[in-house]
């Protein structure tokens, strides 16, 4: 078992155990013990279940007493059953069809002002499905909200093969969006003096830099570094999304040296570059519910408030989708994909190879970066290729950007700065991007402008060495 799957596995024996004990404080626990596949006759005592947690007898304490036991009851299934748990939930407990219907009629027949706003507001409650009162309960239970959260990450994985499961998703997702509103979010400096429990959500959290143990967390943690998480007064100890930054004497272009143990502690003093290095959304429940931007902004301020001398604001990023963007390309033979001199060089380096199969092919070969000329002869296309995936491949109908990362910057204000070579030579890094890194610059002059451009038109704010990049 992982590291991650003992934290989970410890994370859900402690929600049972509080549960369990709030289940029986109206004097018996309701659910009788549930087969984990969740068979018919089980399924048809979880829905009586349910229906005593809307009916709401019995006051605040009988209603949290059923709200945990239906908890623990889902805790108890396998994924089979929690398929079918939420399955029931979906279609047993959305809108009275009939209810919207006539109300729907009737707004197409209000003439007068007044009758016409009753309509709507009859229409509006209508529409509100009971299954959204029944998950509303879960909040006012310790870990509710974090249940409720890792309740969605479950329904987005499911959806593919349940598409039947997506009004309930997205009845979660509208309840999660109020609740995670960015006014209520609460931004704190993780240090080495954080509490344990939330240390070790960071390391687990970690996906884009894996910390490689608490030396290296320590590392993260020192003088020369910060790390900034956002939290919610209802799960204190989980962070919802935390960047870490490197303070620098200047702009970052490799992160194994960024990340390196044994490097010398930086001087603060000396510092005038902030580099956020990884950017890490905690929580897969709350994909969609978008505060990262402000993330960014709130720790540009808490930085420039502390140190003063800082003037420059950059991320050393990884460029995810470069390779298999670039394999496509190759596999497609798309014309053109090399200009005349790139295909010299790599003539002259392979013997005569074809320049498109001699490019894929040399991709392939797990030691192309231990040769000098080989390097040497690949540099100039790949970050040219690089520069143009990052600036011109869109989506969305040429809206934004193809790279999600590129995109999350981009919305952000910042402009793409610098493509930094052999960047990042870790195996994950050659796979994903041919150990490509690039450098998104945040000014704080044009922020909101390039924001505007590119949310307003797609419009991308790019360097003028990125420019003479794509100009070979």
């Amino acid at each position: 078992m992982t590291e991650a799957q003992t934290n989970a596995a410890s994370f859900l024996s402690r929600l049972k155990g509080l549960w369990r004990d709030i289940a029986r404080s109206d004097g018996a626990e309701k659910i009788p013990a549930l087969s984990p596949g969740l068979p018919d006759g089980d399924l048809a005592r979880l829905r009586i279940q349910m229906e005593a947690c809307l009916d709401a007898k019995g006051g605040e304490v009988s209603a949290r007493a059923r709200a945990a036991a239906l908890g623990r009851a889902y805790l108890s299934l396998s994924a089979e059953g929690r398929a079918r748990f939420l399955k029931l939930l979906a279609g047993a407990f959305g809108p009275d069809r009939a209810r919207v219907d006539a109300a729907a009629a009737a707004l197409g027949e209000a003439r007068e002002e007044v009758a016409r706003l009753r309509a709507e507001m009859e229409l509006r409650q209508a529409l509100e499905p009971p299954r959204l009162k029944l998950l509303t309960q879960f909040n006012a239970l310790p870990e509710g909200v974090k249940f409720l959260v890792d309740m969605r990450a479950e329904l987005m994985g499911l959806m593919r093969d349940h598409p039947d499961l997506a009004a309930l998703e997205a009845d979660l997702k509208g309840l999660l969006t109020s609740w995670f509103d960015v006014g209520f979010l609460v931004l704190e400096r993780v240090t080495w003096r954080s509490s344990a429990a939330v240390l070790e959500k960071i390391m687990q959290y970690e996906a884009v830099h894996a910390i490689q143990g608490w030396t290296d967390l320590k590392n993260r943690l020192d003088s020369d570094r910060r790390l900034y998480a956002f939290f919610h007064p209802r799960m204190p100890d989980e962070p919802l999304i935390f960047v870490e930054v490197a303070l620098l004497p200047e702009m970052a272009g490799n992160i194994q040296d960024l990340l390196d143990p044994t490097a010398p502690l930086g001087d603060v003093d000396k510092a005038d570059t902030a580099i956020f290095y990884s950017i890490n959304n905690a929580q897969r429940g709350l994909a969609g519910i978008s505060f990262g931007n402000f993330l960014i902004k709130r720790v540009v301020d808490d930085l420039s408030r502390e140190f003063k001398q800082i003037k420059t604001f950059a991320t050393l990023s990884p460029i995810p989708g470069f390779r298999r963007w670039l394999d496509g390309r190759l596999t497609e033979g798309e014309p053109g994909l090399l200009s005349a001199a790139e295909h010299k060089d790599l003539t002259r380096v392979t013997g005569g190879m074809g320049a498109k199969g001699s490019l894929k092919a040399l991709l392939a070969e797990p030691d192309w970066t231990a040769e000098p000329l080989l390097a040497q002869a690949l540099e100039g296309p790949l970050t040219r290729l690089a520069a143009r995936y990052l600036t011109r491949e869109t989506r969305s109908g040429g809206m934004a950007a193809l790279d999600p990362v590129a995109h999350f910057h981009l919305s952000n204000g910042a402009r793409v700065e610098r493509i930094n070579w052999m960047a990042d030579m870790s195996p994950n890094g050659l796979a994903q991007s041919a150990g490509l890194m690039v450098n998104y610059l945040y000014d704080l002059d044009d922020i909101e402008a390039n924001h505007e451009a590119y949310s307003a038109t797609g419009k991308l704010a790019v360097s003028a060495r990125i420019k003479a990049l794509l100009k070979g």
